[in-house]
């Protein structure tokens, strides 16, 4: 299977990649307003309606293919963004950018780009860059460029690793809690991340200022800087799991969370900062760190339905009744247990139907009274 990662890193753009940065933001408007004024949404009805449109710009043609790719990407978005609001504004793009996986070479230390035919320039790679970039097997596939970072993505190829045990995991607000099939449970806090978020969020429900654009700046670098710490967090979490999972020759089982934004909007008679809370949960954020880290590794990734996982009886199925503390009550099995551990083991016993891995319990031998009770019942039969 291939596995994809980036590496990104600041830098100083010159004169020229400026101009080629705007350039490329006003070929992907222009391929915007060609395709809401034809109704295209696909790569090539776009391709044929707008190729000829962007003769103007004096840049090479692999960039207005790129442009054209990019513009197909933010169309698509705001068809979706129409179903759910059909008076969703139309799509710009605002910053500057450059996309492109054609004719760019890393060479001596640098970044080689190609700013007009036959014309390039340099862009130095600093040595976390470069030392990343020098792993075997490496393919680099694309660029990617702001006025102030860079971006590399590059691949490998792995052969997928064949597990011989599962490890399930269930997301939660304050925590991750992870159930594996040699009967171990682990819990990572996650609290610290809920708390950055809230702190972020009250200082900015205090901004006053009327102006609209100095609003949106200050908005911006209070969510960056959020970003990066809470991020952080989850890439901490997110690399123990899979080291886990790498050394015990593990798959990991995750729930396929989707819909979650629906069941916490306006109207549904919750509290506004509860919906906050809720609406500010990186669920996706883990899952993705996640999913790219174990592709690298060779770890395979299950995903079930989410349905039912924490409010089911780990050991019988029964439905169970909710606690203080969060812990649930099984009136069969008559067990009190965490709810975030019973939600792991739910999540562990559904990823056996596609990993077929039998537990360590599973192949206990019959015992002589079973036998007989068998054979009476078919006599009775």
């Amino acid at each position: 299977m291939r596995a994809v990662k980036a590496v990104k890193q600041n830098y100083s753009p010159s004169e020229p990649i400026l101009v080629l940065l705007e350039s490329f933001r006003s070929m992907v408007n222009d391929c915007i307003r060609i395709g809401l004024k034809e109704g295209v949404t696909s790569l090539k009805a776009l391709s044929l309606k707008a190729y000829r449109q962007l003769h103007d710009y004096d840049v090479p043609s692999r960039y207005k293919l790129c442009a054209i790719s990019a513009a197909t990407g933010i169309l698509r978005n705001h068809r979706k963004a129409l179903r759910r609001n059909p008076c969703a504004r139309s799509p710009h793009a605002k910053r500057l950018m450059l996309t492109t996986c054609y004719g760019f070479k890393i060479k001596d230390g640098c970044l080689n780009l190609p700013i007009k035919p036959r014309e390039f320039t340099n862009i130095l790679l600093n040595s976390h860059t470069r030392e990343v970039l020098s792993g075997p097997g490496l393919t680099m596939r694309s660029v990617c460029l702001t006025a102030r970072t860079v971006s590399v993505t590059f691949s490998k190829e792995m052969a997928e690793m064949e597990p011989v045990g599962l490890i399930g995991l269930d997301r939660n607000l304050d925590n991750a809690t992870i159930a594996t099939s040699g009967g171990d449970v682990r819990r990572y806090d996650l609290s610290e991340a809920t708390r950055i978020k809230a702190v972020y969020r009250e200082v900015k429900a205090h901004f006053t200022r009327d102006d609209v654009r100095v609003r949106r700046r200050i908005f911006a670098k209070y969510g960056r800087k959020e970003r990066n710490r809470t991020t952080q967090i989850l890439h901490h979490t997110s690399k123990e799991i899979v080291s886990e999972a790498k050394a015990k020759r593990f798959a990991i089982v995750m729930e396929k969370l989707t819909g979650m934004r629906r069941l916490y909007r306006k109207g549904s008679g919750q509290g506004r900062w509860f919906r906050a809370r809720m609406n500010s949960w990186s669920f996706s954020e883990l899952q993705r760190q996640l999913e790219y880290k174990a592709r690298w590794e060779g770890i395979k990734v299950v995903y079930v339905d989410p349905r039912r996982t924490s409010s089911t009886c780990a050991i019988c199925g029964r439905a169970t009744t909710e606690c203080a503390g969060r812990r649930v009550w099984c009136a069969r099995c008559r067990t009190l247990v965490d709810r975030d551990v019973n939600g792991a083991r739910n999540i562990l016993a559904r990823g056996m139907r596609f990993v077929p891995i039998a537990l360590p319990g599973e192949g206990m031998k019959q015992s002589k009274d079973a036998d007989s009770m068998a054979v009476e019942l078919a006599r009775r039969r």
